[in-house]
Parts: structure tokens; C-alpha cells; sequence
């Protein structure tokens, strides 16, 4: 028995108690109320004092590519660099100081045009100015869009003359020839000629990543893991997490989102997964996970009008409606669960009529379908989410760039209709908090930084973009942690701090309900719990 006092317990329960002093015994919640009442019940428990700082409910993460976080820890990082010729020259720096071998294949990921001083995607010959010697394939921020050089698009095959896959673009300039550029599915072309991974070297990819995880405060992360390497080895992925809980080297609690796109593989996996059910508390399968569209940034999120700033497209359909539900009836058949990336207005309003279509196949008021992103939503879209009892996985943290580019890329009409954070939680939808990492910063004070004020890091624009849609840190932190764990029908077993409950908690810095939302990214996690064990202590 351990007793947490003389500090602040934010237990996030129903009513919002704060309470001194909260006891645990193994991997369980035994009481939370006040010292003295505690002390008295309790007179054999080992002290903890938590000197007066905060104490909350572990982290939620709903929305994570963990594996892809922990490949791109790997790669170069191209998020810092603020022009084309910086990039060229770092990544040749990069080549020299790797003393990487010829034909070796050189990756990075992070760019955006956005924040570089030519206000322009990267090229073909950028990269071929870095060096015709490697292949290179440097990966937008948003995941959506790669741009590759000579090399690696010989060793894929492709040429101008090449046809762009199903839901996917080979990007060619106005006379026809090859810009480099790889959106959604053309993606996959080089991709698929990557060198895999192994097991073992995914798990120390993954105890890397999982370790600033913890030191972020997460005890539980949503992981969309599959496709991150182009044999989509599912199976290689739940045992790599499964062996590395085995092993005593998991300390987060690990919910696959189960990216499975093609109705062959999602029907295997329900067949030799859920059908079966090997969850344990530390891994689990499910739901199943869609990319119905693109990103905003590469203007290829499915809108239901053409970008204002490019006419000539709607962005891209990833499925057609057909696809989209046979995939999701199959998995709410099987009682999968299903939550779907859908930033425009085009592709939310698909996976509704989806979502619909599978609850008349079988009825489940309690589905928790989900959508992911949300960021154009008409009013017609907000109603729905309450009317289907959809689960709304806002991402805030995205605001500190898309806020630069909303209004180019939707025009001034639909503005109103995008981010609409607040609207949603004022109308009672179910929702949670995510990152998108490594789209977005792991850390969750980045995200209530930005969601409570609705600027970027920079603190631009002053009192906030579209401010009526600011949240409240309340407001955040239920969506980092008992409406994270409603999402996977867990909000009786964690999510916050309650008898019973496991002893997933975070000691804080101090009360992010009490600090100037300005500050709020000042505060960092001091010790992260997860069962009862300490997994992250700040030195």
C-alpha cells in the first residue's frame, strides 16, 4: 500500500473532485479523499509525499502513430527547416556525417511547404541536389504526400508515363514530367521497395519511442501501426508488442488501431484476432482504422466543393461509397468498432452514410463509431455527430499550422465551418483529444496550449483564431482521459481516479486548471504511473 499526499489529486470523475491524498495498492485505485482520512485508514502505508504538486489521471493519447513515431526517429527531421536550400544542404550533411554507403536509401520526414521561404513543395531536383547516388524519399509532415528523387522513382518504376493507383497521384508538372510528388496511395509505389524491418528492430524502435511516451505523461496511447512499413505485416506488429509486454518493456498501455484497408486482410484479421480475442490490459486489437481522405496542407482532404486556392480539385476519395461500406458493416459485424480519418467535409459525410448503413445491418446505440481530425465540419455534420452518437477525435495541436493555411485553402465562406472544437463540445458530442504524431507534437501541453488559445506556439494570432471555439482546459483534459478511455469502453477501468480503477496517474509540475493559459506548455510531467509502477521519473 502506497499513499500519495500533500499535493492536488485532479480525479476527473463525474463531478470534478479535487482531493489531498489517494491510496494504491498494486495496480489499483484502493481510496482518494482527504489526508487525515486517509492516514487513518491507511496507518501502515508507505508514504509518498507529493510536496505539494498535482496529480492526475495518465494520459489518453486517442489518436498516435506510435510505430511511425518511432521509425521517424530514425529518419532525418526535416520539421525544423525553414527553406529549400536548408534542406538540401542539411540532408547532404546528414549523407556526409552517416557516411551512408551509395545506394543506400536516405529518409526523412516532417517538411512543410508552409513554413519554407519558397512558400513551395519540394522537387524532384531538389532532391536530386542532395544526391543521385541514394534514393531519397522525404515524407510530408502530415503523412499524406512523399517527394522522391530520380533514384528511388527508377528503382519504383516510375515514369511520366505511369498511371496513378486507385486513390492516389503521381504528380506531373504542366508539361507532363514527373515532379516527384507521391500523394496517399501513390505513396505506397516506393514505399513497397524500402527494406523491411525485423521483429526484434521494431521493438527497439518502439521501447525508444515508447520511453518519451512516458516522459510525456501517456499511459495509454490508440496506435494506427499497420502500413507504417510497406509489407503491412500486421501480424509481425501485434507480436512485436506482445512479446515486448512478455518481456516486461511496455510501459504504455497499447490500443491498435487496425489500419486494414483492403476487405481480404480485415476479414483475416477479424478471423485470426477478434474472433479470438488476445487482449490483455497492456494489448489490444481493435477498432478497425480508415483513411477516407488526405490532409488539408496537400489538398487532398475530400471536400464536398473545390479548394478555393485550387478550383480544379476536391481533394481525394480513398474509397468509393460502396468500398467504404462494405468495410465498415464487415467490422461492426464483428463487433470491431470503427473510427475513420476524415478531415473534409466530403469524406465526414461518407463515413456517416457508412456508419448508418452498418447500424441498419445491425443496430448498437453503444457502436462508439469515431471520426478522426473533423476539420470541416458543416452545420448539417455537427448535427450528425449528435444524432449517430459519433465520437468527435479532435486534434487541437493541428491549429499551430493549419490556422496559416485554413481560409487559401477553403475560402472565406466556409471558414466558419472549420475546427469547430467548442460548437461540438457545447452540443453534448462524445469526444477525445489526440496528436496525430508524428504529424504533431506528442506532448500534450502543446495541444492544450493551442486548443485553449487557439493560437500557434508563436502565440499568433493575439486573442486566438476563430476564439469563440476555444476549449477549456476542463475541456482538454476529459478528453485526454476519461473520454479517452470511453472510446474503448474502458471509462469504468482508468481514465480517471477512482477506487477500483488502475493506477495509471501522472504527477504534474503543477495544476494546469490553476496556470496561466499562456504557460500552459511550462508544465512538464515530474513521474508517470502506469499500474502502480513507476515508469518515467524526471532526474
Amino acid at each position: 500500500m502506497k499513499l500519495y499526499q500533500n499535493g492536488v489529486i485532479l480525479t476527473m470523475d463525474a463531478e470534478g473532485s479535487r482531493a489531498g491524498a489517494m491510496a494504491v495498492e498494486g495496480d489499483r485505485i484502493v481510496q482518494v479523499g482527504e489526508e487525515e482520512e486517509l492516514r487513518r485508514a491507511f496507518p501502515e502505508a508507505e508514504i509518498a509525499d507529493l510536496g505539494g504538486k498535482t496529480v492526475m489521471p495518465g494520459f489518453i493519447e486517442s489518436h498516435v502513430h506510435l510505430l511511425n513515431y518511432a521509425y521517424s526517429l530514425t529518419k532525418i527531421d526535416c520539421a525544423p527547416m525553414k527553406s529549400l536550400k536548408e534542406l538540401v544542404e542539411a540532408s547532404r550533411e546528414y549523407i556526409r556525417e552517416k557516411q551512408i554507403p551509395l545506394g543506400t536509401w536516405v529518409l526523412g520526414r516532417g517538411w512543410n511547404q508552409t513554413f519554407f521561404e519558397e512558400k513551395r513543395n519540394p522537387t524532384i531536383a531538389d532532391l536530386d541536389a542532395v544526391s543521385t547516388e541514394h534514393p531519397i524519399v522525404f515524407t510530408r509532415v502530415c503523412e499524406h504526400m512523399v517527394v522522391a528523387n530520380s533514384m528511388a522513382l527508377s528503382l519504383a518504376g516510375i515514369t511520366k508515363d505511369s498511371e496513378n493507383p486507385e486513390g492516389g497521384e503521381i504528380e506531373r508538372d504542366e508539361n507532363g514530367n514527373l515532379t516527384g510528388l507521391l500523394k496517399e496511395t501513390a505513396r505506397y509505389l516506393v514505399y513497397s521497395i524500402i527494406p523491411e524491418k525485423s521483429v526484434e528492430e521494431i521493438k527497439e524502435m518502439l521501447v525508444n519511442a515508447i520511453s518519451i511516451a512516458s516522459s510525456l505523461g501517456l499511459t495509454t496511447m490508440h496506435s494506427d501501426d499497420f502500413e507504417t512499413f510497406s509489407d503491412k505485416d500486421w501480424r509481425k506488429v501485434m507480436r512485436a508488442y506482445r512479446e515486448l509486454e512478455q518481456e516486461g518493456r511496455l510501459n504504455v498501455r497499447i490500443r491498435e488501431q487496425c489500419l486494414l484497408p483492403q476487405i481480404d486482410r480485415l476479414k483475416e484479421f477479424i478471423k485470426e484476432e477478434i474472433a479470438k480475442r488476445h487482449d490483455t490490459p497492456m494489448v489490444q486489437a481493435g477498432p478497425l482504422k480508415l483513411l477516407t481522405d488526405g490532409s488539408l496542407g496537400g489538398r487532398s482532404a475530400y471536400l464536398r466543393a473545390p479548394y478555393a486556392d485550387a478550383p480544379d480539385t476536391r481533394g481525394i476519395a480513398v474509397f468509393t461509397q460502396e468500398e467504404l461500406d462494405e468495410l465498415v458493416v464487415t467490422a461492426h459485424q464483428a463487433k470491431m468498432g470503427v473510427v475513420c480519418h476524415a478531415i473534409g467535409d466530403g469524406a465526414m459525410e461518407m463515413c456517416m452514410d457508412a456508419f448508418l448503413k452498418a447500424q441498419k445491418e445491425r443496430p448498437d446505440r453503444d457502436a462508439r463509431f469515431g471520426i478522426l481530425h473533423l476539420q470541416i465540419t458543416q452545420p448539417d455534420l455537427i448535427r450528425r455527430f449528435k444524432d449517430q452518437n459519433i465520437i468527435a477525435y479532435m486534434e487541437p495541436v493541428c491549429l499551430n499550422s493549419d490556422l496559416h493555411i485554413t481560409e487559401s485553402r477553403v475560402g472565406a465562406e466556409r471558414l466558419p465551418s472549420t475546427y469547430n472544437y467548442r460548437t461540438l463540445c457545447d452540443m453534448g458530442v462524445a469526444y477525445t483529444m489526440s496528436s496525430d504524431c508524428p504529424v504533431d507534437s506528442l506532448n500534450p501541453f502543446d495541444s492544450l496550449f493551442v486548443g485553449v488559445n487557439r493560437c500557434d506556439y508563436h502565440g499568433y494570432p493575439e486573442g486566438g483564431w476563430m476564439p469563440e471555439e476555444k476549449l477549456t482546459v476542463d475541456q482538454m483534459l476529459r478528453g485526454f482521459t476519461i473520454n479517452g478511455a470511453f472510446a474503448s469502453f474502458e471509462e469504468n477501468v482508468k481514465g480517471s481516479l477512482e477506487p477500483g480503477k488502475l493506477a495509471d496517474f501522472v504527477i504534474l509540475s503543477q495544476d494546469p486548471t490553476q496556470c496561466d493559459p499562456k504557460k500552459l506548455r511550462d508544465i512538464f510531467v515530474e513521474e508517470t504511473i502506469l499500474g502502480g509502477r513507476t515508469v518515467y521519473r524526471k532526474s
